[in-house]
């Protein structure tokens, strides 16, 4: 593979950064220039692989796969025994038709909005994919969302019917029906239906029996490339979402040139993967499309408290995931190692030190040494098949996505025998615009652009990105979209690198950057990424705007903190006696120098401060993706934070 074309300002060759897009960019007259003209310092890009569509929709993928392999198992569903039982394309289709012509017989009409609610099963693909067929744009809502969430996400894109999951959601969604004027039809998956949990399945069939084969393949040849396929609200870190508009092309185009750069992944013999990051979240959409494009099998699973039990009984060869699973499998590597004594937990603490080790070296001339070879040969036998068998035993190759995986992590995994390959990417972008991928990796990086996007870094380090996947607007707001656009270019908010290569590197959030009252700025991320790999830390937050100096609060992980005492020979601790334990904070004083040693002394955290609740979305300091809400946790812990400056 090939590193990116790479060019500096001024950039011989580079687009003309006001006047011309790529011929691989989103051709759509809604990303408008800004008022004052910059070129943009570094530009990496890579022509589209596969050219962009000029006809056909979403629903080509499951067509196609159907007709030329109809007994080819598409969807995989656990049944109440725990065992997976596969669909194949052909039943997909027909079930996917049936509900679609529902929809249709209920007036849903082509351009109309449908929301959905519910975890990730697999009756969401089946509704994604109806809406689709009808002509429909989907738009999804986090099962988790409040009552006002979802009243703003269906009233702002003005949703004529929704799906939900539980008769609770249907509950709320009627006591929001007076602020809903557009919606007309509530169904739910959960509801009365054929016994299998798919009662909104079974009563759209069931409506939709007289609704004509002409007309269904009326609406849904209605789509095209630009027709609007779906619209994402972002996960709302400061103020109310907005809605993303991202088109039928724009996950065309993006998957089938991500598959054309990873096709040792999808293409390989069994090749599956298991969803389990929220549906709603535009990283698992991509993936869900990705996966009809490629014909890659692919089950659903809702509940990531039975997750590890998912993962083993489906067994899948690849997953995509945000940053917090890994680090929850790494942790509860450490935590099962240390419940088993200190001779284990000291093998473990070997192990470990191996597998970042032996990664390091592949990068290095000359790769690893005889004797770490022959080290990491006994850990893969003693412990890394260990790590590997909890993830189901086949799973290989893995990608990380929606925040910063941290190098160590992606070291620890690849000597493992688990390649991470970490992306970047936003809903704007319509998940992936960067990639890591196999042949080409740099661990520490985000990768190169996929093929048809265009990265480039602004004077100012603000990451910038034009493309195939590019949004065409924020829903009903102008100047937002306006905004949000500088002479073509994505203004993606986030602060990052270029090397020689065109390898992004993310440095951090350009309104999260911490200025000190010294007038240091600081980067929270890097920070933050090496205190969350300590296993008695859930998760933290580097504080210190308009503050002498850098302190840090830190949230305890239960679970670790009971592995931790008997480890120590100790009965557990309450969290509230933790907090002041000074053997814990000793082990936490010990995390912060050690993340310390990657920054200046100005840069440096100074204190902590050991938070007696965990940020979670219940109280709104993560989003459904679990991502940190740096602004309502701040302002839910202020007086934590002034106690660290007391």
């Amino acid at each position: 593979m090939e590193p990116a074309d790479v060019s500096t300002t001024p950039a011989a060759g580079a687009p003309a950064p006001a006047t011309a897009q790529p011929a691989a960019a989103q051709p759509d007259a809604a990303q408008p220039a800004a008022a004052q003209p910059a070129a943009p310092l570094l530009v990496a890009s890579r022509p589209a692989q596969v050219p962009p569509a000029h006809e056909g929709n979403l629903t080509d993928c499951l067509l196609e796969w159907a007709r030329e392999d109809p007994a080819g198992a598409c969807l995989a569903r656990r049944g109440p025994d725990g065992s997976w039982s596969d669909v194949p394309a052909a039943e997909v289709l027909a079930q996917v038709r049936a509900v679609a012509k529902g929809l249709l017989a209920a007036g849903v009409r082509p351009g109309d909005r449908v929301g959905l609610r519910s975890r990730t099963r697999w009756e969401w693909t089946v509704l994604d994919l109806a809406c689709w067929f009808a002509g429909a744009v989907s738009v999804p809502v986090y099962e988790t969302s409040s009552p006002e969430q979802v009243a703003w996400v269906l009233s702002d894109s003005g949703a004529v019917a929704c799906v939900v999951e539980t008769g609770e959601h249907a509950a709320e969604l009627a006591a929001l029906r007076p602020q809903l004027p557009s919606l007309r039809h509530t169904w739910v998956i959960d509801g009365e239906g054929d016994g299998d949990g798919s009662g909104a399945l079974a009563q759209l069939a069931a409506a939709g029996r007289e609704v004509a084969d002409e007309d269904l393949e009326r609406a849904r040849a209605s789509s095209g490339p630009a027709t609007v396929a779906t619209i994402v609200y972002t996960s709302g870190s400061t103020g109310r979402p907005k809605g993303c508009v991202l088109t039928h092309g724009n996950f065309l185009d993006l998957v089938r040139n991500a598959h054309a750069v990873m096709p040792a992944m999808l293409d390989a013999p069994g090749a599956c993967t298991l969803l389990f990051i929220p549906l709603a979240h535009v990283l698992a959409r991509f993936v869900e499309v990705l996966c009809l494009s490629a014909r890659v099998r692919m089950g659903h699973a809702p509940d990531t408290r039975t997750l590890v039990e998912d993962l083993q009984g489906f067994r899948p060869t690849f997953v995509l995931a945000v940053p917090r699973v890994f680090q929850k499998v790494h942790t509860a590597a450490q935590q099962k190692a240390a419940a088993g004594g200190g001779a284990r937990a000291a093998l473990f603490a070997q192990a470990e030190a191996t597998a970042v080790a032996w990664s390091r070296a592949l990068d290095a001339p000359g790769g690893p040494g005889r004797l770490l070879a022959l080290r990491h040969r006994l850990f893969d036998h003693l412990v890394y098949a260990k790590v590997r068998e909890r993830m189901g035993g086949r799973l290989t190759q893995a990608v990380s996505g929606g925040a910063s995986l941290g190098e160590y992590l992606g070291h620890f995994f690849r000597g493992a025998g688990i390649t991470v390959f970490e992306g970047w990417g936003l809903t704007e972008t319509a998940a992936p615009a960067t990639v890591n991928r196999p042949g080409s990796q740099r661990i520490g990086t985000v990768g190169v652009p996929l093929p048809g996007t265009d990265v480039a870094v602004a004077e100012d380090g603000e990451v910038l990105c034009r493309g195939i996947g590019v949004f065409r607007e924020y829903l009903g707001q102008p100047e937002a979209t306006a905004a949000a656009f500088r002479d073509g270019w994505f203004r993606t908010g986030d602060l990052g690198t270029l090397d020689a290569d065109g390898y992004l590197t993310i440095t951090g959030r350009a309104k999260e950057i911490i200025v000190t009252s010294a007038g240091k700025n600081v980067a929270p991320a890097p920070l933050e990424d090496r205190l969350r790999a300590h296993p008695l830390i859930s998760q933290c937050l580097v504080v210190g705007d308009d503050r002498p100096f850098i302190g840090c609060l830190v949230t305890l992980d239960e679970q670790a903190l009971a592995t931790w005492a008997r480890s120590h020979g100790r009965p557990q601790p309450t969290l509230e006696a933790a907090r002041r334990d000074p053997e814990v904070l000793a082990a936490l004083h010990g995390a912060v120098e050690e993340a310390n040693r990657s920054v200046s002394r100005a840069e440096s955290i100074r204190d902590l401060r050991v938070l007696g609740e965990d940020f979670t979305i219940e109280n709104d300091c993560l989003t459904p993706s679990l991502k940190v809400r740096r602004g309502e946790a701040l302002r839910r812990f202020a007086a934590d934070v002034d106690a660290l400056y007391a």
